[in-house]
């Protein structure tokens, strides 16, 4: 059974109107009974937690003030059908939110489920969508965290902020994506590395080693060379991202024209085009592509249309 202090906690949640405190200790109980071997009581609790969360939604934690500017709260919406990557890709993630939602299963035979992600990968390519699929999946709240700005206006109080976000981590159950990650994950050998941002990594380091939170936790980085070496021994699985194929780039423009599709494609310059593009600057360019179609006052695009988007959006790259 539950101890005395969790069903203590439990009550002065609910009474409080803390929803989101109320799930967190909730989850902690499940786990507590599945640690026991009462799998089936745990599985139980955490159908209940979802079916609550699936009917209300996830809550958006109010953040202190002096965090506010770090943190970015966001309602993600965002399901898996929607993340356009290459199968195995696709599976790594599926099987994420497999073990987090059977987690007690899982910890019924010792075990833990993947909850410390990092993302690799060219900017654009699908890392921070990943983090909002994670959320929606799970119905949890999303929070981005902006690494650069912890770095560059607190150079003396980063190690404390850090603590204070991995505070709320353990306090406050979402997914918290800590964005541009290799601003204080840099190979604390580089010659150009300083002091304070080697004590910054170490913390870090110190901090999700020690983190057992219900919380996700990933970390997206396009520069993964960059990052210390220790880091990747903190987490529990490292995704790689690339460019998409030709069939992602096909299902990724299908998808963003809808029904301003137009009735022949002509794939192949549309592909050409395409070559060094990210997900992102392919649905930047077929949005454009609609945009032009409304203000045209036509229903549908056209293939030349398409092309000189995604041309624009490549001569860019030039």
């Amino acid at each position: 059974m539950a101890t005395a202090e969790q069903i203590k906690s439990l009550i002065k949640s609910h009474f409080s109107e803390e929803p989101e405190r109320f799930s967190t200790i909730a989850l902690q109980l499940a786990a507590h009974e599945a640690k026991k071997g009462n799998t089936a009581l745990a599985h139980s609790i955490r159908e209940l937690i979802d079916l609550g969360l699936k009917k209300n939604g996830p809550k958006i934690f109010k953040f202190p003030q002096d965090l506010k500017w770090l943190v970015l709260p966001e309602k993600p919406e965002v399901s898996k059908n929607t993340l356009v990557v290459n199968p195995q890709l696709k599976k790594r993630i599926n099987l994420i939110i497999q073990e987090y939602k059977q987690q007690a299963k899982l910890k019924a035979f010792g075990l833990s489920h993947r909850r410390k992600i990092l993302l690799t990968g060219p900017p654009g390519t699908g890392k921070t969508m990943t983090a909002k699929v994670l959320a929606y999946e799970l119905h949890l709240p999303l929070y981005i965290i902006q690494v650069d700005k912890l770095v560059t206006k607190f150079m003396g109080e980063t190690s404390a902020k850090l603590r204070q976000i991995f505070d709320l981590i353990d306090k406050e159950l979402g997914v918290y994506l800590f964005d541009e990650f290799d601003a204080i994950g840099g190979e604390r050998s580089l010659d150009n590395d300083v002091g304070e941002m080697r004590r910054v990594l170490n913390a870090f380091l110190q901090f999700i080693e020690l983190d057992s939170s219900d919380s996700l936790i990933v970390a997206g980085t396009n520069n993964p060379k960059l990052l210390d070496k220790a880091l990747f021994r903190r987490f529990d699985d490292v995704l790689f991202y690339e460019y998409p194929n030709e069939e992602e780039v096909k299902t990724l423009i299908l998808n963003t024209l809808g029904n301003f599709k137009p009735s022949k494609m002509a794939w192949n310059q549309i592909l050409e085009k395409s070559k060094s593009l990210s997900h992102a600057e392919i649905v930047a360019a077929c949005t454009d592509a609609i945009k032009k179609s409304i203000l045209d006052n036509k229903q549908k695009t056209t293939s030349k249309v398409i092309v000189e988007m995604l041309g624009q959006r490549a001569d860019a790259h030039k």
